[in-house]
């Protein structure tokens, strides 16, 4: 049983919530914790806890974490529908444990080394927090899986985004994060948005007897209008299916670096293998370094929306 801690920007895309139920009711995952990060951290850990709560899953603690970026120099994106669909006005004092999540984060990997994976689905600011404090982290922790970044920008560099939100919204932490020598798996932008609910998935979420199904279509459906399209991308829910079973994505061992001075769009992820077909001929006589990152480039999706959509879909509240 994988051992994890979840930390989490839930509230304004629906995928985090759906990444919070797939941890709480996958078999092969024991979630140590789930923490919030980025803004409101306080409304963001009492929809954790309303999740956990229409699921059963009291015992799993929830934290609140980071509400300012790592440098405090860019203003938070919050669209003011978070937590509509989901949240009531009975909810408002809705209780979690008042720990903070980089207190935890580091306590609980520093007490079980090799043995905690963390999986970062909103901003690095806890995770970066948390390496700058105890450096010792990026030796202890088993792998951190993130939803972040972008590989590749397609022939023209302006088929995909050249940065996604994650990382973008505060890079520093996510340069910081890249450069701690930690393993880990990067389940970039290029490869997320593969995975898409779409129309049959939210009809499926709202025949659902669950309750928290049926928000979560609402939530999606709140989702869609905002951009005026009708899918969205799974990108949270892979990074956590990745902690059961990394079949799901495949990509190589590559070295990455974040962009935040402006030489190139800020939130940029440079990924680069550690031989290139320029490399020197007589670098090539001697040991390929290996990447300190594994970076996704494919993705089984109908085999991985297949799994989410069953899970969520049929799992009963004992």
């Amino acid at each position: 049983m994988e051992r994890i801690i979840l930390d989490t920007d839930i509230g304004t895309d629906v995928d985090d919530v759906m990444a919070v139920a797939l941890a709480a009711i996958s078999p092969e995952l024991k979630v140590e914790g789930i923490t919030t990060v980025y803004g409101d951290v306080d409304l963001r850990a009492k929809m954790v806890t309303k999740v956990l709560h229409m699921l059963g899953r009291e015992d799993i603690p929830v934290m609140a974490g980071s509400r300012d970026v790592l440098l405090r120099n860019r203003e938070i994106w919050w669209l003011g529908h978070e937590g509509e669909g989901l949240l009531t006005e009975a909810d408002r004092d809705l209780a979690y444990d008042r720990r903070h999540a980089v207190d935890f984060i580091i306590d609980t990997v520093m007490k079980n080394p090799k043995e905690i994976t963390l999986i970062g689905i909103g901003p690095f600011t806890n995770f970066a927090i948390a390496l700058a404090r105890e450096p010792r982290i990026a030796d202890y922790v088993k792998q951190i899986i993130i939803m972040g970044g972008s590989a590749r920008l397609g022939c023209n560099a302006a088929e995909l985004e050249h940065s996604d939100h994650n990382v973008s919204r505060d890079p520093e932490s996510a340069a910081l994060l890249f450069r701690s020598g930690a393993p880990i798996v990067m389940c970039g932008y290029d490869v997320t948005r593969q995975v898409l609910v779409r129309e049959p998935h939210i009809r499926r979420l709202e025949e659902s007897e669950s309750a928290l199904n049926r928000a979560m279509a609402r939530m999606v459906r709140i989702w869609l209008q905002y951009w005026k399209r009708d899918y969205t991308a799974m990108n949270d829910p892979l990074c956590v299916a990745m902690a059961f079973d990394p079949t799901f994505c495949r990509g190589p061992q590559m070295n990455v670096e974040v962009e935040y001075d402006h030489r190139h769009p800020t939130g940029h992820t440079i990924c680069s293998l550690p031989r290139t077909p320029w490399t020197p001929p007589e670098d090539l006589e001697k040991p390929a370094p290996a990447g300190k990152v594994k970076v996704c480039l494919e993705v089984d999706a109908d085999r991985f929306m297949s799994l989410l959509m069953d899970r969520i879909c049929q799992y009963k509240v004992t």
